[in-house]
C-alpha cells in the first residue's frame, strides 16, 4: 500500500519532481552498477596466458576479452530479453542480474590464473543488459533527452571512480583477485536503495505518449519489419557505433596504462577527476536537445552532434601530437568527443528516431541492436592488438585509432543523417524551442 502511494505521489505530483526523482534513481543504479563491473581494470595482472591449443595472451587482455565475450553475448540476449520484458519486472531483472555478476566476482577470487578469465564471462553476461532496462523506465517521455543524457553521464564517471576505489582497496592490502569482489560488496546497500527508488517510477503520462509516440515490448517478427524498414540508415549507424565502442573500450580498460605513460602513475584520482569534464560537457550538449520539439529536426541535430564529437577527436590528438596541448588536455578532449558520438546512441537518438518515423516501438530494442555489434567490434580491437600489433605500445596504439575513429565516424554519420533527413518529415505544428 505504502510503495503504490509513492507511485503514485509522483505520478501526481509537479514534473520536476518526477525529473528529479527518476534521474537519481537511475543514475545512481547505474553508477552502482559499474562497481560490478568495471574494477577489475585497474589490476595490472602482469604475466601471459597460456590455454591449451591457444596462442599466448597478455593476461590482461584476456580478462579483457572474456568480459567483453560476456558482455557482447548479454546485448545479443539483450535484443530479446530487453525488448519483450514487462516494465513491472525490470527493476527486479535488475536485482537478479547484478547478484549474478557479484557472485562471479568471487568465483574470479577464488579460481586460479588463468582460468579465473571463465568468471569474468558469467560476469559480463548478466551486466550487459542492465542498461536497457534502466533505460527502459526513461524513454517514451519528453524530458527523456535530459534523463538519458543523465544516465549516460554516470558511467563516464564511474568507470574512473569505482576504478578508483579499486586501486585505493589494493593499495590498502586486498590483492588484484580479491578487489573487484570486495569492491562490489561496498556498493550493495546504495545499490538497493536507488533501485527501489527506480521501481517506483510510473509509467509514461498521456501527454508523453502523444509527444513521443507509444511504446511497448516489441516481439521478434516487429523488431525485423522496423530494422528492415530503415536498414541502409540504421547500418551506417551501428557500423559508426562500432567504432565508437571499440574504442571508448579501449579507452575505458587501458586507462591506467595510457595515463601511466603519460606521466600520471603516481596520480590515481585522475581516473576520476579527468572525466568529471568529459561527463559534464557531454551532459550539457545532449541535454540542450531537449529544447527540440520537432523530432525530426532534434535527431539531425543529434547527427550534427556526433560529427562534431569525432572531429574534435582527431583535430585534439594532431594538437597533442604537435605540442599545442597538453596530455590532460588531450586525454579530457577526445574523452569529450567520444562521448558526444556514443551518448547521444545510448539515448537519446533512437528514441527521437522512433518519433520521428512515428511507430510504435521500443528504444532498448535498437540501444541492443547496436550494442551488440559494438562489443564485437571492442573483441576484435583488443585480438588485433595483442596479436597484430604487441609490440606497440598502449598509448600509440590509441593515439593512432583515435585518428582512425575520427575519420571513419565522420563519413559514416554525415551518411547516416542525410538518409534519415530523406526518408522523415517534419512535423506539423511543432515548433523548436521551449
Amino acid at each position: 500500500m505504502q510503495l503504490q502511494t509513492v507511485r503514485s505521489r509522483l505520478a501526481e505530483g509537479s514534473g520536476a519532481m518526477l525529473t528529479i526523482w527518476t534521474l537519481t534513481a537511475a543514475f545512481s543504479t547505474y553508477f552502482c552498477m559499474y562497481a560490478f563491473r568495471k574494477p577489475f581494470a585497474v589490476g595490472t595482472y602482469e604475466g601471459v596466458a597460456l590455454l591449451p591449443g591457444l596462442p599466448e595472451m597478455d593476461l590482461k587482455i584476456l580478462y579483457i576479452v572474456a568480459q567483453v565475450v560476456g558482455y557482447a553475448s548479454s546485448k545479443f540476449l539483450g535484443i530479446k530479453v530487453v525488448s519483450e520484458l514487462p516494465a513491472a519486472k525490470r527493476a527486479r531483472a535488475i536485482g537478479l542480474f547484478i547478484a549474478l555478476a557479484w557472485l562471479s566476482l568471487l568465483l574470479f577470487a577464488v579460481l586460479p590464473a588463468p582460468w579465473c578469465a571463465v568468471a569474468l564471462v558469467l560476469n559480463g553476461l548478466p551486466l550487459g543488459m542492465i542498461w536497457g532496462l534502466v533505460f527502459g523506465f526513461l524513454e517514451g517521455r519528453k524530458v527523456s533527452d535530459f534523463l538519458g543524457a543523465g544516465l549516460c553521464a554516470s558511467f563516464i564517471v564511474a568507470s574512473g571512480f569505482v576504478k578508483s576505489v579499486g586501486r585505493w582497496i589494493m593499495e590498502a592490502g586486498i590483492s588484484e583477485a580479491w578487489m573487484p569482489f570486495v569492491t562490489g560488496a561496498l556498493f550493495l546497500p546504495p545499490l538497493a536503495v536507488f533501485l527501489w527508488m527506480l521501481s517506483q517510477v510510473p509509467e509514461p503520462s498521456a501527454e508523453d505518449i502523444a509527444e513521443r509516440v507509444e511504446r511497448k515490448p516489441m516481439n521478434a517478427a516487429e523488431r525485423w519489419a522496423f530494422f528492415t524498414s530503415y536498414a541502409p540508415g540504421l547500418s551506417v549507424l551501428v557500423v559508426g557505433y562500432v567504432m565508437l565502442t571499440a574504442y571508448r573500450d579501449f579507452r575505458d580498460n587501458f586507462a591506467r596504462e595510457i595515463w601511466d605513460a603519460l606521466g600520471y602513475a603516481n596520480e590515481p584520482s585522475i581516473l576520476t577527476t579527468a572525466e568529471l569534464p568529459v561527463a559534464f560537457g557531454s551532459l550539457i550538449a545532449v541535454g540542450v536537445l531537449v529544447r527540440f520539439r520537432d523530432n525530426r529536426t532534434a535527431l539531425l541535430a543529434i547527427h550534427g552532434l556526433m560529427i562534431g564529437g569525432a572531429v574534435l577527436t582527431g583535430v585534439s590528438t594532431w594538437m597533442h601530437e604537435v605540442g599545442m596541448i597538453s596530455s590532460a588536455t588531450w586525454m579530457i578532449s577526445v574523452g569529450l568527443g567520444l562521448y558526444l558520438g556514443y551518448v547521444p546512441v545510448n539515448c537519446v537518438l533512437f528514441d527521437r528516431l522512433i518519433a520521428a518515423v512515428g511507430k510504435v516501438a521500443t528504444a532498448g530494442f535498437l540501444i541492443y541492436v547496436a550494442d551488440a555489434s559494438g562489443y564485437l567490434g571492442s573483441v576484435g580491437l583488443l585480438l588485433y592488438k595483442n596479436f597484430g600489433q604487441p609490440s606497440l605500445s598502449w598509448l600509440s596504439f590509441f593515439t593512432g585509432f583515435s585518428y582512425v575513429m575520427s575519420v571513419f565516424c565522420v563519413v559514416l554519420f554525415t551518411a547516416s543523417a542525410m538518409y534519415f533527413r530523406r526518408v522523415t518529415a517534419p512535423e506539423k505544428g511543432t515548433t523548436n524551442g521551449p
